[in-house]
């Protein structure tokens, strides 16, 4: 399902609008996207976050609203998807450093954080609808974007457009993980990259 743009003011925010039909209430919801970068969202949207996080990772709001002022940047993006108005799914792509074999230059990248949808909207394949969405923020800032992930979750990235990088062709330089490399949107993938997520 295509979004339809309604208004574009890209790099701060880009608006969507869709609907879609609920099987379980009978019903069309009204869907709405909107990609904002850290230094323009409200109190309330960054409430909105902490508080549907706090949903699926269960460590308190203070613990939330911690986490976002230690590790959010200034240009980071964050997906929003409103369902009947209201927030209920979210994905953050953080504008990182990555180092590209044999280049002297760092280049920017977008880190695929999150890809939350609120649990009482699950199996009515909004993820695949974020996804869309999240793509096109992507291409749209003209960056590639890495995400690290678990075997299990390969085929949905997959269906949804990524590529899965072999191992010798990436490393994460200041984060331990043993997790499957993906990329999207990225020109180049025979010289190996070394992302930083922390930088």
């Amino acid at each position: 399902m295509k979004n339809n743009i309604k208004d574009y003011q890209w790099p701060s925010s880009l608006i969507s609008s869709n609907q879609k039909y609920n099987a379980k209430y009978e019903k069309k919801i009204d869907i709405s996207f909107k990609s904002i970068i850290s230094d323009k969202l409200t109190n309330k949207e960054i409430k909105e976050v902490c508080l549907l996080k706090d949903k699926e990772w269960k460590f308190g709001i203070k613990s939330q609203f911690k986490w976002f002022k230690n590790n959010i940047k200034k240009y980071d993006f964050h997906n929003l998807m409103y369902i009947e108005s209201k927030l209920s799914g979210y994905t953050l792509l953080r504008k990182r450093i990555c180092k590209i074999d044999n280049l002297k230059k760092n280049t920017k990248y977008l880190l695929f954080d999150t890809l939350l949808i609120d649990k009482k909207y699950r199996g009515m394949n909004l993820s695949n609808l974020l996804m869309d969405f999240n793509n096109t923020i992507i291409k749209e800032s003209g960056l590639a974007s890495f995400l690290i992930c678990t075997n299990d979750l390969v085929s949905f990235y997959k269906k949804n457009n990524w590529i899965r990088l072999n191992k010798k062709d990436f490393s994460v330089v200041d984060h331990q993980s043993l997790s499957i490399g993906m990329v999207f949107n990225k020109k180049n993938l025979t010289k190996k990259t070394f992302y930083y997520i922390n930088i």
